[in-house]
């Protein structure tokens, strides 16, 4: 069998380990910091951030998530439900815009079980979905191909939300 190195996954499987008790998670670490590029944060709100998954799924994907720490969908005040989908709403016409993306995912992994990276601050996952973006590479290698650098991508959606 042959293999197709990706060393910059590594980062990734280095690092995804639980905050330990009393550290911050990364969506926390990064509101409490100004440096909102280095954090991949695109949009603050009131009660809403929005960040580029560092790890994405496909070109564009975008994580919503209320600013305050809750992991269960009960301890969200109606406010922050109102805003994170009304932000989504406004997000997927914003890429409809820059990247005219044929469909979407938009969904919320509730607890470890179900695939939540980060089951103590919830946030929902923003996709575009192209027609044919599965290709070979992920069927048979295991690897996605992602188009466009999170920088690049930062730079677009920050130019276009202020």
């Amino acid at each position: 069998m042959d293999q197709l190195w990706a060393p910059w996954r590594l980062s990734y499987v280095a690092s995804a380990k639980p905050p330990a008790a009393g550290e911050p998670c990364f969506l926390c670490r990064g509101l409490a910091e100004s440096e909102d590029r280095n954090n991949l944060i695109v949009l603050r709100l009131s009660l809403t951030v929005v960040v580029l998954n560092r790890f994405p799924y496909n070109n564009g994907h975008l994580l919503v998530a209320p600013i305050r720490h809750k992991g269960a969908l009960a301890e969200l005040e109606a406010e922050e439900i109102v805003q994170i989908q009304q932000t989504l709403g406004s997000l997927v016409g914003l890429l409809d815009d820059l990247m005219h993306p044929e469909g979407y995912n938009i969904g919320l992994n509730l607890g470890r079980a179900a695939g939540a990276g980060l089951p103590g601050h919830l946030h929902w996952h923003l996709v575009p979905r192209w027609n044919g973006d599965t290709n070979f590479m992920p069927v048979l290698a295991d690897v996605k191909v992602i188009v466009q650098s999170l920088d690049s991508l930062w730079e677009m959606l920050v130019a276009k939300l202020k």
